[in-house]
Formats: C-alpha cells, structure tokens, sequence
C-alpha cells in the first residue's frame, strides 16, 4: 500500500488534501464520487417473499397437493367429509409457515438492537476549521481528529500523533494493544493491518490522541472488505434441513405410489372409478404425516426457548439441531476463550517469580509498585480508570500506594522507543522518573537494580538472569513489561538514562472461568477443539495449554503465513494432527481453514467475535457469535449468538442439539406408527369387500389432532443424562433410518393395526352385522363401529407416548414428572377423544357415535399388549 511509504507531507498530497483539511465543496463532491462512508448491508430476502418460501418449500406443496386432491375429491363427491379435510391441510400449511416466519423474524428483531459498532459522528477539520459531522458523510482527503476512546470511522493514514495507542482485536483478534505513529513504513513488503501509520475502519483508540488523512471509506476499507467477504459467502445447508428434505421426498413417493398401486388395483377388481379415486386418496393421505413438519418446527421452537433461556439467541430454527451433529469448534480465543481483558499474572523482582496471587507486603518492592501505579496516561472518572487495558491492568495490580511527590510531566510513548515515562518534583525540586516499556528497549538504558530497597549492579550474571525470565514469561504467552526507576536531582533534566531496574510483568488476556470445564466436556462428547486466532503463536499455545485444550508435548502450531503456501491436499493432512492450533491468520485464512475440515465431512462450529471472524461465521455449518462483546457484522453473519460470552454455553448449546436430534427420531417413530393402522382398513376394505373402518377425516383426527400434543412432547424432552458421552453421529446417519421404518412400519404400527381391526369388527359383530353385508354411511351401526376403530389406535398411541420416550430403555426409567408436556399431551387425546365421540359437532365433523364402556375395555389389552411387546424388545436390545 503506497500511502504507507509516504511521508506525512505526501500522502496529504497524494490525496489532493492539506492540514486545513478539505473545503465543504470539494467534501460535497468526493461524497458525490465515493459514495457515504458505510458498509452496504448485503441484499436481504424481503419478509414478504421469506414468509412466501415458508409455503413453497417441498413438503408444503406435498400438503399443497393433498389439500388440492381433497377438494377436487369435494366438489366431484360431495358430502364426503373431503371438504373438512382440504380445510384442515390447508389450516396446517398456514400455521407451519407462520410460526417459521415468526421464530426467524423475532430473532432478527432481538438482533437488530445489538448493531452498533462504527461511530455515529466525527470530528474533522475542513476549512480550517474543526466540525462535527455524521460519520457517513467522512470522504477520502478528510483530516480526522482522534482522542482516547474514539473508534476509527474509515481507512486513514496518520500524520500527527502523540502516544497513539490502538486496539485492533475487532480486525485481527489480537487482544493487546498497537503503538502507532506518522512515520512512514520502510519495510518492501508488509500487512495493512501491521502498518504502524496507518489506523483501520472499526479499531479502537486506547491512550493518546492523533491526526489523519482518510484514505478510503466505505467498502473500500478492510473493515469493508471482510464484510464483503461476509456477504459474499453463501448459506449451507444444515443436516436437519437435508434430511426433512429426504424424508419430505421419501414420504410423498411412497405415499404416491402406494396411491397409484391402489388405485388400479381397485380398477381391476371393479370398484366405481369416484369410488376408486376416493379410496386413492384415502391412501395418499394416510400415509403423509401432515402432522411431521408442525411437530418438527414446534419441536425446534422450544429448543430454541429454553437454548434462550441458557443464554444462546437462535437465529435460524435449524441450527438447534446442527450444533448436536458438530464435530469440531473453530474457535476464536480473544474475547471466546479469554475475558478481552488486561490482567497481571506473574512478575519477576528480586531474583525470582512471584505469581499475581499473592498479596504486596507492606515494604515489599516498593519501586516496582510505584512505576506500576503511576506510570501511566490513564483519565479517572469517578475514581475509575480508563484508558490503556494494560496500564489498567497494572494501575489494579500495585494497589494502594502513597506518591510522596507531585506530578510534573510524560515522555510520551512512542512506536520507536517502546517506553513511556512519567517525572514527579518534591518542593525542594528533587524529584524521581518512573519507567515502563519492552524488556529489549529498557534494560539497555539500566545500570543498577533493585532487590527490595538494596540497589546492585546491573552486571552481566543479573543480565542474564533477567533475560532468562524474560524469556521464560514470554515462552508462556505473557506479554512483559519492563519496570525502571531514577531518583532526580533538583537541577536534572528528567532523561532515562542510568536507570535502576524494578523488575518484569507478566501480563496476560486471562482465560474464562468456565472455559476449561466446558473444553473438558468436549472432549468427553467426542469434539475436536481448533483455537483460530490472530494473536501470537507463543500466546495461542500457552492459553491452550491452560484451558486444557492442548494436553501432548508438541501439538501442531501453524501460522497464517504457512496456511497461505499450503496447498489444499495439504492443509487437509495437517489437520490429520491430533492437537492443532492456528495463529497470525488472517479473514481469508479463517475461510479456508473452514473449507478444509468441511472437505474432511467434518461439521464445522466457527465461534468469533471480531468482524474479521464474520467471513468463516457465515461459511461454517454453525457458527456461533458473541453478544455482548462481539461486532454487528460477525451477529449478522452467526446462526447462534451467544448473550453472555461464555464458552460454557456453546456446550450447552451442543447439548441441546443432540437432545433435539434424539427427540426428532422419538416422535417421528410415534408418528409413523399410527400411518399403519390408517393404511390397513383401506387395505382390508378393497380386498376383502368390508365397510370402511376409518374414513379420511378421522385419519386426519389422528395425524393434526390427537397426535400432535403428544408427538410435541417427546419433543420436548430433556437430554438424556449420557448425551454428551457419546461422540457426534456420523453425518450419514438417516434421520428416516431403516431400523427406526421397522420399528414403527413392521412391529409397532401393525400391533396397533391389530387393535384397531379387532375392535372394528367387534362393534359390527355386537350389532348382527354379517360379511358381505354393505352398509350405509350414515348407519348408527356404522358410525360407531369406525368410531371404536378409531378410539382404539388413540388408545394405543396413548400407551405408544411411553414406549416411544427410549429406544432401548424401559418407560419407567424416566419419571413421568419429569417432561410435564407428557401429561399436558395425555390430556389433549383424552379431552379431542371425548369431543369427537360426545359431542354433536364432533359426531357432525368427524362421522363418529358415542361408545359404550365395554368397546374401551375390549380395546385396552390389546393397547397393553403394544406395550409389553415393545418393552419386552428393548430388553432384548440390552441383551444383546
């Protein structure tokens, strides 16, 4: 970048600009020309035409079609009850889609109001004059005024600075602090983001104060160019939405061919053709559980409540379930893993370590204490400091201390000395310096040093020993700061010259408290964790180290550099490597990294904060955000954002996800089983010449109404207590798996077909009725005998809601309190039961009779024995 080379006086010129800055119509024209200084949101779907797709995805236009087929059925054969049901499938598709809509709305809403990153106004200097404009309005050529705290608007080179500190952990992750200042970079090939002249959109000033020329804005920054990235890289398609989509697919060919088959077949034996088509679609309709999707999107809803609830905002339904099927974390440290806060952590003085922890005795180092407490740039409001976390940080560490002389001037910091200064006079002029900078640029400049009150000569033996320790801080990720100290005679100029050595800090981005716990259930859980970060290789390993993560003696520690000249065959192998961690990358880097564990059929978690996280967020399977001290651009880019920070809660999240995935299986098992005995009376009506046992609308009593509640309920069901012992599922694993269409297709659904039947033939046995005799659609005897068939697959579900709960363990082992929907969906059969058999308007609707005692006591053994068989099953699978 050519404006980096130049010097102040040139790139002023380059840019057609000078120290007055621009006038207010050459600014109207270059904003003209260049546009507003804002990152242009990406095209966003309009709600009416996402709130449209939630109606034309592929199992929608399944009920779409069944609806349809039930109308047409309506208007050639009226009286049917057809009407009732094309009513009804549409009421579905209406209240699915709605409540999609609405989940996915409410958390853009909750969103919205964390966006506020770049500043809202300015100050510049046009016409000779300092103003305040909105920061939109910024063009290249401005001179932009910045102070401690102000957040950098736009891509600018400076040219004036004193003590210029920035923290650019929004753009590169990297938690301490960057000197910068106006002279030009010399190096022939460097980084934007290193170059010490230059300050990028979104970072943040942290001590000091500073002029500069703006150079770019908009989506020509960095800043703009990451969220380019972002917007760029499209969505992916969860394993949830993968496999409703199989299912979807599964679901309507066999139920068309089956419709198909049937239909001719009952062409073949004679049947009228209105007859025929209404007994196709009897079929069709029986076997599409147009209670599936509802169930399914309700059952993600309340995931996503009590995944609230446990601090993690979902933004997008399907992501509840993909966090269950993740099988490596791509995680973030700054701000993910540690606190995004200074803090001291070991120091060495007197000839040897000392951890943070303990306490100061009261004459302990004293010089130390004092350069630590009072050589800094910090503002105090309301006896609170701000300013430079590191300076914070040790202002806290030192404590209480009394200043014996009053403050009397700075040298400032600056990128070249990499050292501040501060001087303090008594009343008779004598006075003291207080010093603090990196190791390699202070102890040059020390004679003595000091053990306690005892100064010594700063010879070679103690040079050595204060370079082993600083090596020794260093090598375990601590950023170290130097500490000096000279008394000052009254007439003596304060120099920094002849200084007495304090000693060394360790200071450190601390990690959280509950990160170590949580990469531990990782691992158990079978979960690789992959630290991503911009910030030192030395730093990354030992925060690794400290949480855990990284347990062998020589993990893999890649830079972004080598990424960079890895192909992609072998990035691939070297994430082969048990332990990896990844440091100094960039956005792009990020990118590909993603890419590379998704080439392996990993699921993929990105967890950031940063806008330079925001990119490989929006390429991963999930990715994952932070709330409260995470950017807009990295929330918009999330399908999950984290409220409270915690790593901690990513596992929970996790959790959650596989407890939805487990109970997804459950009730999609309790679901199917019902289609059975809905297929077996059409089956036994065309072969054997009987009455219908259940007509169309009682099919969909059972598919929209008494299966729902209960069907939700197993959705709602907690994770079980081994869940997050298991490693992930193979990302192959069917949803729609073979042993789970036999369980519900060949043992479950047929014992409950078997129930239905009998009790069917039952009722018309204790009316007289005969084989071959027909009856009328409105006969009393008619009624109820459809009616007993259709209590006793309700009666069986019933039994059905408790088998269902474990595939393998028995019902009692979950307490029946223990998932309080159970009862409520309990309930819910038992109240739309009681309506359709004894009400007017159920009888009306649904073609129903009230039943007699005895039919319920003939119905229950044979739901009991559902019951006993499939206990008797699972024992046999914990057998084995």
């Amino acid at each position: 970048m050519q404006i980096a080379r130049q010097s102040p006086a040139e790139a002023l010129a380059s840019l057609d600009s000078a120290s007055d800055g621009l006038n207010a119509r050459e600014a109207a024209r270059r904003l003209e020309e260049f546009g507003p200084n804002r990152v242009e949101a990406a095209a966003r779907t309009p709600w009416w035409l996402s709130l449209l797709g939630e109606f034309t995805h592929f199992f929608a236009l399944i009920l779409w079609f069944a609806a349809i087929l039930a109308f047409t059925a309506a208007y050639l054969q009226p009286g049917e009850g057809m009407f009732e049901l094309g009513l009804a499938i549409l009421g579905v598709i209406l209240v699915n889609g709605s409540f999609s809509f609405w989940q996915t709305y409410r958390a853009e809403q909750a969103l919205a109001a964390l966006e506020k990153l770049l500043p809202q106004s300015v100050k510049v200097r046009r016409d000779g004059q300092e103003i305040d404009i909105p920061a939109d309005q910024l063009v290249p050529g401005d001179i932009l005024l910045l102070i401690e705290g102000a957040k950098v608007p736009a891509d600018c080179r400076l040219v004036e600075s004193w003590g210029l500190r920035v923290n650019l952990s929004t753009l590169t992750g990297e938690t301490y602090p960057k000197a910068r200042s106006e002279a030009a970079e010399t190096a022939a090939a460097f980084d934007p983001l290193a170059a010490h002249c230059l300050l990028l959109a979104g970072t943040l000033v942290v001590s000091g104060e500073g002029r500069a020329v703006v150079y770019a804005t908009g989506m020509r920054t960095e800043f703009g160019h990451i969220a380019h990235l972002t917007q760029s890289t499209g969505d992916t398609e969860s394993p949830l939405q993968g496999e409703i989509r199989r299912v979807s697919r599964l679901v309507a060919m066999l139920a068309l061919g089956l419709g198909v088959i049937f239909f001719l077949l009952g062409q073949a034996i004679g049947l009228p053709f209105w007859a025929n088509m209404m007994f196709a679609i009897g079929i069709i309709v029986a076997n599409v559980p147009e209670g599936l999707l509802p169930t399914v999107t309700l059952s993600l809803a309340l995931a996503t409540q009590r995944m609230a609830r446990r601090n993690a905002l979902v933004r997008h339904l399907p992501a509840v379930e993909t966090m269950g099927c993740a099988t490596v974390i791509l995680t973030d440290k700054t701000g993910t893993l540690t606190q995004n806060r200074m803090a001291v952590r070991e120091w060495f003085a007197g000839s040897r370590h000392h951890l943070a922890a303990e306490r100061w005795p009261a004459a302990r180092e004293p010089h130390l204490r004092a350069v630590a407490r009072y050589c800094q740039s910090l503002k105090f409001t309301d006896g609170q400091p701000n300013g430079d976390p590191m300076e914070i940080a040790l202002w806290q560490f030192a404590g209480e201390l009394p200043m014996p002389w009053k403050f009397a001037g700075e040298i400032a910091f600056d990128a070249e000395r990499r050292r501040m200064s501060v001087y303090s006079r008594a009343a008779d002029g004598s006075g003291v310096l207080l010093c603090k900078g990196a190791p390699e640029n202070l102890l040059p400049l020390c004679t003595t040093w000091l053990a306690g009150n005892t100064i010594k000569p700063l010879d070679a033996e103690a040079r050595e020993n204060f370079r082993l320790a600083h090596e020794d801080l260093a090598s375990r990720g601590l950023r170290v700061i130097a500490c000096a100290w000279k008394p000052l005679a009254a007439d003596e100029a304060p120099n920094e010259e002849g200084m007495a050595l304090c000693g060394l800090i360790g200071l450190e981005d601390p990690p959280r408290p509950d990160v170590r716990e949580a990469v531990g259930r990782c691992h158990s859980a079978g979960l690789r964790v992959i630290m991503c970060t911009g910030d030192h290789p030395r730093t990354a390993l030992a925060i690794g180290r400290e949480i855990d993560m990284i347990r062998s003696a020589s993990p893999r520690v890649m830079t972004g550099d080598e990424v960079r000249q890895m192909s992609a065959a072998s990035l691939q192998i070297a994430l082969d490597a048990p332990e990896v961690i990844f440091a100094r990358v960039t956005a792009e880097q990020k990118m590909t990294i993603v890419q590379a564990l998704q080439a392996k059929v990993e699921i993929v978690a990105v967890t950031g904060d940063g806008v330079n996280d925001a990119p490989a967020l929006r390429m991963a399977d999930i990715g994952i955000a932070m709330g409260l001290s995470g950017t807009d651009v990295a929330r918009e880019a999330a399908d999950i954002v984290l409220l409270d920070d915690h790593f901690g809660t990513i596992v929970n999240a996790i959790e959650e996800g596989r407890a939805v995935y487990e109970n997804i299986r459950k009730f999609i098992t309790y679901i199917l089983t019902s289609n059975i005995p809905e297929l077996i009376p059409y089956l036994a009506f065309v072969l054997f010449r009987i009455p219908l046992p259940l007509t169309v609308i009682q099919i969909l009593a059972v598919d929209l109404g008494t299966d729902m509640l209960p069907a939700l309920a197993l959705g709602a069901e907690k994770p079980s207590a081994d869940v997050m012992q298991r490693p992930p599922r193979p990302r192959d694993e069917r949803l729609l798996s073979g042993g789970l269409l036999a369980r519900a297709y060949l043992f479950l659904g047929p014992l409950e077909a078997l129930g239905a039947m009998a009790t069917f033939f039952f009722v018309l046995h204790g009316f007289g009725w005969h084989y071959g005799e027909t009856l009328a659609l409105g006969d009393p005897r008619y009624l109820q005998a459809t009616s007993a068939c259709l209590m006793a697959i309700v009666l069986a579900q019933m039994v059905n809601l408790f088998v269902c709960r474990h595939p393998r363990l028995p019902a009692w082992h979950f307490p029946l309190l223990e998932n309080r929907w159970l009862l409520a969906g309990l309930a819910s059969e038992v109240g739309l039961m009681a309506a359709i058999l004894y009400t007017p308007w159920g009888n009306s609707l649904f073609g129903t009779a009230p039943l007699a005692l005895d039919v319920f006591l003939y119905a229950l053994p044979f739901a009991l024995f559902l019951g006993l068989a499939e206990e008797t099953r699972k024992w046999f699978v914990r057998r084995a």
